[in-house]
């Protein structure tokens, strides 16, 4: 299987081609990646793709996966309801 098949992030579908180019250009941190692809940003937050992109990142770089430093999490953004936004409007005026 070629690495344009290897889905990484399912979220951003995010192929191995996709990092490794990345990486070969000079963009060989999590968070650099992240940037670039926007790879551990999709709705499972790096749930999936996180280890497997460390994996990638310490084979290119010849190093350990835990010497490598994830990326940096942010909480979910919540669901608001139409009529509280609608009551927040009314309180306004």
């Amino acid at each position: 299987m070629s690495d344009k098949d290897i889905i990484i992030c399912r979220c951003e579908d995010i192929t191995r081609e996709d990092i490794r180019k990345c990486m070969e250009r000079g963009f060989i941190t999590f968070e650099d990646l992240k940037r670039q692809l926007r790879v551990g940003m999709g709705p499972c937050q790096g749930q999936t793709c996180s280890e497997l992109i460390k994996r990638e990142l310490a084979d290119f770089l010849g190093e350990k996966p835990d010497v490598i430093n994830t990326h940096k999490t942010r909480p979910l953004v919540i669901g608001v309801k139409l009529k509280s936004i609608k009551a927040g409007v009314d309180n306004e005026s």
